[in-house]
């Protein structure tokens, strides 16, 4: 926690004095996956190496620290400070060297390095050695983040979480092949039921894997196909909605079922419940994870905050002294507000959340926000006053269910900073 303090005091101290400084050693990195270029420079424009290339290695790692200081002593410059761009986890391993031997490592947004690098002389073209020196750029402006080298528990949350995000990604896709590839070519009125279920349940699935063939049911009894399809005993609306597919199946305007078609629905659906036990054994291990960190229990007494949402702002919070006022933590979701008002005036003006943040995170704070608007009276009555007044506007529901989740992801750091649990005063005081 000390060390996390100390670089960020650090870190605020050279972003306010960056600008036009005289003591700094600027390297920029441009990041690739095998060999990375590095721009030496200083603040107030001079350039002292245009390009180092370097490999994705040790030794590489090490020159271009050898480098740094022989330039710093011949320069007479105090301090280095290396500049990255994150490039999916490439950019990683090199981060944590130089974190580990002490030196100073700033990241700049992928965005501002694309805005950036049109501003630099009107006419940019994109090339390596070039994206080297726009980082570095941006450093010597003060435009860089801080980057954190978390703790070892929390890098290990993050990780889970990482990876359930590609599952969730990789199941929804597997779910829109059964719908657009395989049910609605061979068998459009099961799609029809998928709608209704809402989600494909195990019932849908096992239909697509044993008899995705709507002649097949129809030349069958209701009760041999509901023996086919079940192994255990079902509710009666389940039972309702296969009858009616039973019934319909016969005038189903489908196309023939070849071996092929049966072969890939079984290959996506045993696809499909690989992956939802991957994610499964996935979120048990989150929870274990989470576990260890005393925040945990805090952030779970947050009405609508569950296992899962709790390790997703956990996760990304991290030390929640790292950030100064709660503007910071709503930008970290971007669930910050933002608005086109050049040539206008505040009341024409129309503000939208800037979706520059973290998606996921974003996505599971509106979810919580919409279970906690309904389970909880003190958020229930706090999500009244919001629309008070505003009913019959156009989307005004989601539009004060986003704000809420901004409140409740405030509350959350709060909660943490303090390790308290959830009281009605956090929304009545």
């Amino acid at each position: 926690m000390n060390d996390v303090t100390d670089s960020l005091a650090l870190f605020r101290q050279m972003k306010a004095s960056v600008r036009g400084s005289e003591k700094y050693l600027l390297v920029g990195i441009d990041v690739a996956k095998n060999k990375h270029h590095a721009f030496f420079g200083t603040p107030n424009g001079r350039t002292l190496r245009k390009n180092m290339v370097f490999d994705n290695s040790l030794k590489g790692f090490e020159n271009l620290r050898g480098l740094a200081g022989d330039l710093k002593s011949q320069h007479g410059l105090v301090e280095v400070v290396y500049g990255l761009e994150p490039t999916a986890s490439y950019h990683k391993p090199l981060a944590e060297y130089l974190l580990r031997q002490k030196e100073q490592v700033v990241y700049v947004s992928n965005l501002a390095v694309a805005k950036n690098r049109a501003l630099l002389d009107g006419r940019w073209d994109k090339n390596d050695k070039k994206d080297a020196a726009n980082v570095a750029d941006l450093v010597g402006q003060s435009r860089c983040l801080f980057y954190e080298l978390p703790h070892e528990n929390l890098r290990e949350l993050r990780s889970l979480i990482g990876f359930r995000i590609k599952l969730k990604k990789e199941e929804h896709a597997l779910k829109m092949r059964l719908r657009n590839n395989v049910f609605a070519q061979f068998f459009p009125e099961l799609d029809q039921l998928y709608i209704k279920a809402g989600q494909p349940d195990d019932l849908i699935l096992s239909i697509a894997e044993h008899c995705l063939d709507p002649r097949e049911i129809a030349a069958m009894e209701f009760d041999a196909f509901l023996k086919l399809i079940t192994k255990r005993k079902i509710r009666i609306e389940q039972e309702k909605r296969l009858r009616e597919l039973w019934e319909v199946a016969g005038e189903s305007v489908g196309c023939l079922v070849h071996d092929a078609a049966k072969w890939e629905a079984k290959s996506l659906v045993s696809q499909l419940k690989s992956v939802r036990e991957t994610v499964k054994g996935n979120e048990q291990l989150m929870a274990q994870a989470a576990k260890q960190f005393p925040e945990y229990e805090c952030l779970l007494s947050i009405p609508g905050f569950g296992p899962i949402v709790s390790a997703m702002v956990l996760a990304a919070i991290g030390n929640p002294l790292r950030f100064q006022n709660q503007g910071q933590v709503v930008r970290l979701a971007g669930l910050d507000l933002s608005a086109e008002r050049s040539g206008k005036n505040s009341n024409s003006a129309k503000p939208v959340i800037s979706k520059q943040g973290k998606s996921a995170l974003r996505y599971a704070l509106v979810q919580a926000a919409m279970v906690a608007s309904t389970a909880n009276p003190v958020i229930r009555n706090y999500f009244s006053k919001l629309l008070k007044g505003r009913e019959l506007e156009r989307g005004i529901n989601l539009k004060m269910k986003v704000k809420l989740a901004a409140k409740l992801l405030v509350v959350a750091w709060t909660l943490m900073k303090n390790r308290e649990h959830f009281k009605p005063s956090c929304f009545t005081g």
